[in-house]
């Protein structure tokens, strides 16, 4: 690869060869992928990307970590709508906002993107099954982009992960594991099964290749936003792989030249689960903590990326919000009735924190905000009826429709 130099150990510094299999250092820390800024400049222009007829995340190759002969992978990830919302942004009492409708790619999760980046880097290794732990969207993800690039795939899920996210799994041919026990000791179990069978490895804060893909929701981004820099970008925090990968690619894009500025991240976690987001508020190492939360995606008690997430964090100036799953339930409802978009639990976090922020003065009405919601409603539809209520269920009686207007004090006209 013409525009990679290494991986470099986030902890010890060593630099080791970026190989399609690459996984972590010797010393147990997570690679970067480092690239060379100048090569890239002299290939790639604002112009020439302008011209493009890709529509995917492969649009950005100059910036991704593969070579040139590999082909993109067959799902269209990438290129998700980037709606500016003024209703939402009045109502919370923000200059501008705009919403990343990420739940939109193939299997309705951000994680497309770095299950794509995965199932290509499988291909250059001349894998034949690919494995992961899981949550749920990781799993997903990775089961589609697999089926329909015709690898076998094994994943391990807690036994708690929401129904419609296993039903996924199974439609695309995955062998699921459904483990009894946290999401720490799913991953365990995956790492043995890995190492014992010797599959690829498309495991969080394993496979430094995952951030890479995941650095595409910045780059469309800021693409999207004809690269004018917003003063914040939300997101909702699990591992914090997606966080990672999310400042990844606004540096790349910074040291190309292609925006003047950086903005300021916003990590919003779940308050039944926030190791990331302690550690930033007490000034110290993260610790592990329970996984007391409905957003299953984002309940990950020991987060595997934990080193680049704080790292972004604060290199970035950012701002930390816990939000209880009351509030990210509401503002699911809030998102749906203020901008149509639907969003499960973990891929809404992020917006139930910039509301905080903007109740608390932290942010406001001179801002400028991107909440990036990561994944789909309809991966959790439980959660949401709950939250929401059942519909008027009445029999074809125009006066039975009329007590029931009246019951639920609905004004017609």
């Amino acid at each position: 690869m013409k525009n990679v130099k290494y991986g470099k150990c986030v902890k010890c510094g060593k630099t080791h060869d970026a190989v399609p299999d690459l996984t972590t250092c010797a010393c147990g820390g997570i690679l970067d992928i480092v690239y060379d800024y100048g090569y890239i400049r002299s290939q790639l222009t604002k112009e020439k990307l302008a011209a493009r007829q890709e529509r995917s995340m492969w649009r950005y190759r100059e910036l991704l970590p593969v070579e040139e002969t590999t082909a993109p992978t067959p799902l269209r990830v990438g290129w998700s709508p980037l709606y500016e919302e003024p209703r939402l942004a009045e109502e919370l009492g923000l200059k501008r906002l705009w919403v990343k409708d990420d739940g939109q790619n193939p299997t309705a999760s951000l994680k497309d993107r770095a299950s794509a980046m995965a199932v290509a880097k499988a291909r250059e290794a001349g894998a034949k099954v690919i494995a992961c732990s899981s949550t749920g969207n990781a799993a997903s993800s990775l089961a589609g982009n697999a089926a329909a690039a015709g690898l076998e795939t094994y994943i391990f899920v807690p036994s708690r992960a929401p129904r419609g996210k296993v039903a996924q799994l199974m439609t695309f041919g995955a062998t699921v594991i459904s483990v009894q026990g946290s999401y720490e000791e799913t991953f365990e179990l995956s790492r043995q099964a890995i190492d014992r069978w010797g599959w690829y490895n498309r495991n969080a804060a394993i496979n430094p290749y995952l951030s890479e893909g995941k650095k595409t929701v910045a780059l469309e981004i800021m693409e999207q936003l004809d690269w004018q820099v917003p003063d914040y970008i939300a997101i909702s925090v699990g591992d914090g792989c997606t966080i990672a990968g999310l400042w990844k690619g606004l540096k790349d894009l910074h040291a190309i030249g292609f925006i003047d500025r950086l903005p300021k991240l916003i990590s919003a976690q779940a308050e039944g689960c926030c190791p990331l987001n302690r550690a930033i508020s007490q000034g110290g190492d993260w610790y592990p903590m329970e996984e007391n939360t409905l957003a299953d995606s984002i309940a990950v008690g020991v987060p595997r990326n934990a080193d680049k997430a704080l790292m972004a964090i604060r290199e970035s100036g950012g701002l930390v919000v816990n939000v209880s799953d009351g509030e990210i339930m509401a503002a699911q409802k809030l998102l749906g009735r203020t901008c149509g978009v639907f969003g499960e639990p973990a891929g809404v976090t992020g917006t139930a924190g910039v509301k905080k922020l903007c109740e608390a003065g932290r942010i406001g009405g001179d801002d400028t905000v991107v909440s990036v919601v990561t994944g789909n409603g309809l991966k959790d539809v439980a959660n949401a009826i709950q939250a929401c209520g059942e519909p008027i269920s009445i029999p074809s009686d125009m006066e039975r429709l009329l007590a029931a207007f009246a019951e639920n004090r609905i004004s017609v006209g």
